[in-house]
């Protein structure tokens, strides 16, 4: 939601052209022998989170012993940042934290240590993406970790590999430019992934013509064969592209099914599952809404061989079975029933023994938290009042953070609703220093987490890190033991 965070009501599409950077710009290949990122890291337990959602792409953590019961004091702030203009969540590798803002006409992919917050480096390259509807120009994307390299795809559609440890440039690519990407609604929202020696990301370039149908054409808008293109990872160098199908803001899902590996698109009109090596193409499942202001965000969510993928605009939710060569229903959503069994807007629904919970509802004002049975799409229970949230599972709990700020503790009881703690945090002293090149104050006494609140939580060695609309805060979540 990418794995990216929007609000979406009305929408158009523009062409966008980037003519700071060059097509494609590249230094000397990173050797595939290179040396290990190093460990920066002192706390014990837990494990990295260095891709959108975790290290299983499912916003599910393996750390146990949180504290559940959340006062002013505990769990204790660790460190706060200000941020500079984005939507998206940090990746965590190696006691390091790695983010991408933006700053003025500066897209900013930097690098800070985890446990403290202290800046290690920064790579900045220009940028004039403009958002049409008045949501902010900055990154969707969260930074993806692969050893020694980090891979950030821009709103504007540049994609740039760094080295991790030293945020030295390896390569970049303009895909906009590359591939003839119009622009989508609200730019680029997908996180690429790594497979083998492979980066995948969700481009949906169109022929030259499509670049002169200018804003709100996007229903006439046609593919030209790059949905999803697959780069070396080590050199940017193009190893196959393939449909017809547009970009949508849904991150790409890697899984093992039956023993073959599956990569598994939400694209604009609906499922791609292809197989990532040889990029080819098993099924294209239609589902999306028919109106054209409508998008695909949430990230399919995989269970055994089935797939679960959910939108917000019309159709709602199905669940596919899925093998090489095909798709089958399991079921959908009654497209004329208004009722759904769940219609996820950004976020991603969390999968937990045989139950599915996630934020169902496209506006704030109507969004409510729902357990739904996953085999039949039967809703258990369903939390109106708690804004449109994200949620986290961990230790038997999910940590949901609303878009105001909200953070709730509830256990994962599919009987009902059970929270155990609600806290907003507050300001408790000065933020910190401002990141060079910003202008950021900062927080004044108050609300520390400012809407919109529109990343996922990470959970990474024991700390929490939430982000607001300029802040990140790390929190322990998990006391280190003696």
């Amino acid at each position: 939601m990418t794995k990216w965070s929007l609000h979406l009501s009305c929408l158009a599409a523009a062409i966008l052209v980037v003519g700071s950077l060059s097509a494609a710009t590249a230094q000397a290949p990173v050797a595939q022998t290179e040396p290990a990122l190093a460990n920066l890291g002192t706390r014990k337990g837990g494990v990295d989170w260095p891709i959108f959602l975790g290290p299983t792409q499912d916003s599910k953590s393996p750390e146990k012993g949180i504290i559940t019961k959340w006062t002013a004091a505990s769990p204790r702030i660790v460190w706060q940042r200000p941020l500079g203009t984005g939507y998206g969540a940090p990746t965590i590798s190696q006691g390091r934290l790695f983010q991408f803002d933006r700053f003025s006409d500066q897209a900013r992919i930097y690098s800070l240590n985890a446990e403290t917050g202290k800046e290690l480096w920064h790579y900045d390259y220009p940028t004039d993406y403009s958002d049409y509807f008045g949501y902010n120009n900055g990154p969707r994307c969260s930074p993806v970790v692969d050893g020694n390299r980090v891979y950030a795809y821009g709103a504007e559609g540049v994609l740039t590999c760094l080295a991790a440890d030293t945020g030295k440039l390896i390569w970049q690519v303009n895909t906009q430019k590359d591939f003839g990407v119009v622009q989508n609604f609200f730019g680029v929202g997908s996180t690429p992934v790594v497979e083998g020696d492979l980066l995948l990301v969700m481009v949906g370039g169109s022929p030259d013509w499509a670049q002169t149908l200018g804003a709100l054409k996007l229903d006439r808008v046609e593919g030209n064969g790059s949905a999803i293109v697959a780069f070396d990872k080590f050199t940017g160098k193009v190893r196959y592209k393939v449909s017809d199908e547009l970009a949508s803001y849904a991150s790409l899902k890697l899984a093992t099914i039956n023993g073959r590996r599956w990569c598994l698109a939400f694209c604009r009109g609906g499922l791609l599952g292809l197989e990532p090596k040889t990029g080819k193409v098993d099924f294209n499942y239609p589902w999306r809404a028919k109106i054209l202001e409508s998008v695909n965000a949430s990230m399919p969510v995989v269970v055994g061989d089935e797939v679960f993928i959910s939108e917000t605009y019309g159709p709602g939710s199905s669940l596919l079975k899925v093998s090489p060569g095909a798709s089958e229903v399991v079921w959908k959503d009654d497209d004329r029933r208004r009722a759904k069994a769940m219609m996820t807007h950004w976020n991603t629904p969390v999968y937990h023994e045989g139950y599915l919970y996630g934020s169902s509802g496209r506006h704030t004002e109507n969004a409510e938290l729902r357990c739904i049975e996953w085999k039949t799409g039967k809703v258990m229970w369903s939390e109106p009042g708690l804004t449109r949230s994200s949620l986290l599972y961990v230790d038997g709990h999910f940590i949901c953070q609303a878009e105001y700020g909200q953070l709730i503790v509830l256990k994962a009881n599919p009987e009902k609703y059970e929270p155990v703690s609600e806290i907003e945090l507050k300001q408790q002293a000065a933020a910190g220093p401002a990141l060079p090149g910003s202008k950021l104050p900062a927080a004044a006494p108050g609300e520390l987490l400012k809407y919109p609140c529109w990343a996922a939580p990470v959970l990474s060695h024991g700390l929490l890190y939430v982000r607001g609309d300029d802040q990140l805060v790390c929190l322990e979540l998990i006391p280190e033991k003696d």
